[in-house]
């Protein structure tokens, strides 16, 4: 691979290589990069429900102990 290459010049492994890699692997790129953000948002959601069902449960019950103290 190195053989080809090393007669090129140097616009065509910066800049032309890269540019056809991004027209033929664009689409699973944005997909991949789409699913874990995706992934990461849905995980920040549930971090959250759990947090705010564990706050609600503690106040609900650190209410209906100190009325259980009368």
């Amino acid at each position: 691979m190195r053989e080809i290459f090393t007669g090129l010049p140097w616009w065509v492994k910066w800049i032309a290589v890269p540019v056809i890699a991004l027209v033929v692997f664009g689409g699973l790129i944005a997909s991949v990069v789409g699913f874990v953000i995706g992934l990461l948002f849905k995980l920040l959601v549930f971090v959250a429900l759990v947090g705010g069902l564990i706050y609600v449960v503690r106040k609900f019950m650190a209410s209906s102990s100190s009325r259980s103290d009368w």
